[in-house]
């Protein structure tokens, strides 16, 4: 009984996100199309209890008359940057969770036949779209881009764009009531007006095959279901190719190819440029393999050891969600000085600006959605809503070879309905794309004695497993760090994806007995880790929780957090903690390795 109702759960899951991603989100690739970019200044009008009219507020009222008054009006309201989070920007918004209605007039020259869609980086949490008073979408989750076709509601001349923002906490959202980071909320990245003419090309997928070197296959996508030709061409590669499209509109690309592989040492990316009907599209893209045999993990055919860090999309020192293609640079320049080779981009996706520029300078990639602790797998509506934000994530950065591996949750309990859930969603996203890694990064396994097992029956859908564990933090020493062993009962690789302690940068005490939040506290606890790690024989990787010091009101020491989690290497205003140093030389040591294997 139990089973058939878990069979349906997910069916009516697999339904909801089809009619999520079909209704409410025309997924266009945008690389290399005409744009005109709507970010900057942009008036709102703060909705305390969330009791605005859309019918006024989406055609920006005004009064009839000298005895007509509106009381939601954007004339002479304050005003927010975009991109940008609300809490960071007006004091009185720090902890605001609620509606803020955004309006920007702009001004577009209508062509013929042409398509116009609105395409939003991300807006945080749940949205709905008016452009010239009629509403023309809809989303939900805060971290994946969506578009709007909005051909039939684009005006010759001045536009009115609305749009009504909600970042509230419900049990039903993904992420849920409770997480451990900032609510920001807001129009957090860019805004853009893309066009494209009458027929187009949709989407496109081109990579090398799982396992291979010099195979490219993938698919173009056209807007109209009939058969046509497609040139894709790779000039550098000497690559010019022609493949029709079925009566579906789909071409599926097949060819053998020379190609300079990407790698951290050598991030390689072509031109490539696909070419249908009237259309074409233009991106960056690069080449690798990147598979498992047995306990390692294959790059170009070669064992790697994944040097990683985990950050979130904030700019520490501004307090504040990054919203720049400068704070991307920021935060990667950081990973790149403690010697990282890989970046879990935690606990959601973050912008395209990151995975591009990551990419380019050369590192892996983990990419997750939010599903973190305390979801309700047995509620249907959130199963429809995980898989929509997959299926999103995976469409926009299917193309960029620096991501590795798409990760399905974050410490979520084990259940038979989680299980069920992620390993159909495991499915989904090899269906999605074959060609890489599946993980999912889970806390819970059995202890005995010295030997720490992991045993998480989710494994078996796992490409790589991957534990957060806070050995000395909140996790007690079973032995000397040395003597602790792991064991598994899956022929899988291992990355440790968290591990650390709080420290207040410039909160000192004696290395010999090293006392809560001082620096030389999380820095033994480092060296601990380091010990427990050597003794792993199917480690592949590790990734410290966390670059640096986050804002979250999950953490309120008093006198060491007061709103912060102080488990970054770096501190709120990117100061070096003693623990920086010890991962940094471990990750020298890695490197050198790996060196003297080549």
């Amino acid at each position: 009984m139990k089973v058939t109702l878990l069979k349906h759960q997910l069916l009516f899951c697999l339904l909801i996100a089809a009619l999520i991603s079909n209704a409410q989100n025309n997924k266009l690739n945008l690389t290399g199309r005409d744009v005109q970019n709507l970010d900057g200044k942009w008036n709102v009008i703060i909705d305390w209890y969330d009791s605005g009219n859309a019918s006024a507020i989406s055609t920006d009222k005004k009064p009839a008359g000298a005895n007509d008054f509106v009381e939601f009006s954007f004339d002479n309201s304050q005003t927010l940057n975009v991109p940008g989070d609300w809490n960071s920007q007006r004091s009185e918004l720090k902890y605001y969770e609620g509606t803020v209605w955004y309006k920007r007039d702009f001004t577009y020259t209508k062509k013929a036949g042409k398509h116009v869609f609105l395409h939003f980086g991300a807006v945080s949490y749940r949205s709905e779209v008016y452009l010239n008073g009629h509403k023309v979408g809809a989303h939900e989750g805060g971290f994946t881009s969506f578009d709007l076709e909005v051909t039939g509601q684009i005006k010759n001349g001045t536009n009115l764009l609305v749009v009504k923002v909600n970042n509230e906490r419900r049990v039903d959202a993904i992420p849920a009531r409770k997480f451990d980071w900032w609510n920001y909320g807001g129009i957090t990245r860019s805004v853009i007006i893309a066009e494209t003419p009458d027929e187009y090309i949709a989407d496109y997928f081109v990579q090398l095959k799982k396992g291979s070197k010099d195979h490219i296959e993938g698919w173009v996508q056209f807007s109209e279901p009939k058969k046509q030709h497609v040139t894709l061409s790779i000039p550098e590669a000497g690559i010019n190719r022609v493949f029709d499209t079925d009566d579906k509109g789909r071409a599926f690309i097949d060819l053998t190819v020379k190609l300079m592989l990407w790698s951290p040492q050598r991030p390689k990316l072509y031109p490539v440029k696909i070419t249908c009907g009237t259309d074409t599209a233009e991106d960056r893209i690069g080449f690798r393999s990147i598979e498992v045999k047995g306990t390692e993990i294959m790059l170009n055919g070669q064992p790697v050891f994944l040097r990683g860090i985990s950050f979130h999309e904030e700019v520490p020192q501004r307090q504040g969600r990054a919203s720049s293609p400068t704070d991307s640079r920021m935060l990667l320049t950081w990973a790149k000085e403690l010697g990282c080779n890989f970046i879990r981009l935690a606990h959601y996706p973050q912008s395209e600006e990151t995975v591009r520029l990551a990419e380019e300078m050369g590192f892996m990639l983990w990419e997750e959605i939010p599903v973190w602790q305390g979801i309700q797998f047995s509620d249907p509506k959130i199963l429809g809503k995980a898989n929509a934000m997959l299926q999103e994530m995976i469409s926009r950065d299917k193309n960029r070879c620096g991501v590795i591996i798409w990760s399905l949750s974050n410490e979520t309990a084990p259940s038979p309905e989680r299980n069920a859930t992620l390993k159909q969603m495991a499915a989904d996203a090899r269906r999605a794309d074959p060609t890489r890694l599946i993980s999912s990064a889970y806390d819970h396994f059995k202890t005995t004695g010295n030997e720490i097992l992991i045993d998480d029956p989710l494994s078996e859908y796992l490409d790589v497993l991957a534990v957060n564990k806070y050995m000395g933090w909140y996790q007690s020493w079973p032995a000397e760090p040395g003597n602790v062993l792991w064991k598994s009962n899956y022929n899988k690789p291992l990355i440790f994806s968290e591990f650390g302690s709080e420290a207040m940068y410039g909160q000192h005490g004696s290395k010999d007995t090293a006392s809560l939040w001082t620096e030389e506290h999380q820095e033994q606890l480092y060296r601990y880790n380091i010990e427990m790690f050597r003794k792993i024989p199917f480690l592949r990787g590790t990734c410290p929780w966390i670059l640096a010091d986050f804002r979250t009101p999950f953490r309120m020491h008093a006198q060491y957090q007061e709103g912060w989690n102080r488990k970054g290497l770096l501190s709120d205003k990117g100061f070096k903690k003693k623990a920086w140093y010890v991962m940094r030389s471990f990750y020298q040591e890695k490197q050198e390795q790996e060196l003297r294997k080549k």
